[in-house]
């Protein structure tokens, strides 16, 4: 892994392979950028990828009183940008990946950008008597505590209970059957150091991208999972038409990493996708 130092002293850590256009992969909420790994090899030849471990992640430790607050990843993001001089880029964000992003395009514009990759996420997580379109569909601000209680006293059971209880009868099965793919992810979750991961998490309910999204003045792919965990079909269209060029698929009989589920074809499409930016 490569390493930078950033302005208040941590360190942002990725892997970079590959020539031609840059491609910079940011990961979802307590993952790391070698959940990229598969994907990013099959550009590498041509295109130059980054994927980090976003602040707060990946299993690296974190000084005293670092921030894991979204805007802060955001500037990480910048200085990656800054620190190879690259220019045409094309993001690609998951989950809290694209909230990052729009993060990004909020306080740094487009200017550096050739287009966006958005998978599965809506601008604004938590709901209201105006805005169904975040987690659920019905996430409001006490449920959102109520969790990031659970999360403070069981971190793990606290993100596995959240992946169960939404859209997805099979995670909700799964979960209550204690199936083999969720003892693993209990496993694995229960290694991570909850607290700037809950933190993160505060900053990621708190910010609303409704308003950026029509700023996003470079093409846009979207892909989403039509049994996503948490959104439903609607959030996508909302999001298709808020932002001026973009181009949506969604993905059947997938939840909210449709990339795992159709690994070939988000490949594909994602490849379609930077020729055309490079047209």
């Amino acid at each position: 892994m490569e390493k930078i130092t950033l302005k208040d002293g941590s360190s942002l850590r990725y892997l970079r392979f590959g020539k031609g256009r840059p491609i910079i992969f940011l990961h979802g909420w307590s993952s790391s950028g070698k959940d990229w790994l598969p994907f990013a090899s099959e550009l590498a030849e041509n295109h130059e990828v980054f994927c980090w471990d976003a602040r707060g992640h990946g299993g690296h430790p974190l000084e005293s009183g670092t921030s894991t607050h979204v805007q802060d990843m955001a500037a990480d993001l910048q200085a990656l940008i800054k620190h190879h001089q690259l220019e045409n880029v094309l993001l690609l964000g998951h989950s809290m990946g694209a909230l990052t992003l729009w993060q990004y395009i909020q306080d740094f514009g487009c200017d550096l950008l050739a287009g966006v990759c958005i998978i599965d996420q809506s601008p604004k997580l938590v709901t209201d008597d105006q805005w169904q379109k975040g987690v659920y569909g019905n996430f409001d601000k006490q449920a959102n505590q109520q969790l990031i209680a659970q999360l403070r006293e069981n971190f793990a059971e606290g993100l596995l209970q959240l992946v169960a209880n939404g859209y997805n009868k099979k995670s909700y099965d799964n979960y209550h059957q204690n199936s083999h793919s969720f003892q693993r992810l209990r496993q694995h979750l229960e290694t991570l150091e909850g607290e700037p991961l809950v933190k993160c998490w505060e900053s990621l309910t708190q910010a609303d991208f409704r308003a950026v999204l029509p700023q996003i003045s470079v093409p846009a792919l979207l892909i989403y999972g039509d049994e996503s965990q948490f959104y439903s079909q609607q959030v996508a269209e909302y999001v298709r038409d808020s932002i001026p060029n973009t181009e949506l698929h969604i993905y059947e009989a997938s939840d909210h990493s449709p990339h795992l589920f159709h690994r070939e074809r988000f490949i594909w499409d994602l490849q379609q996708f930077a020729q055309k930016l490079e047209g």
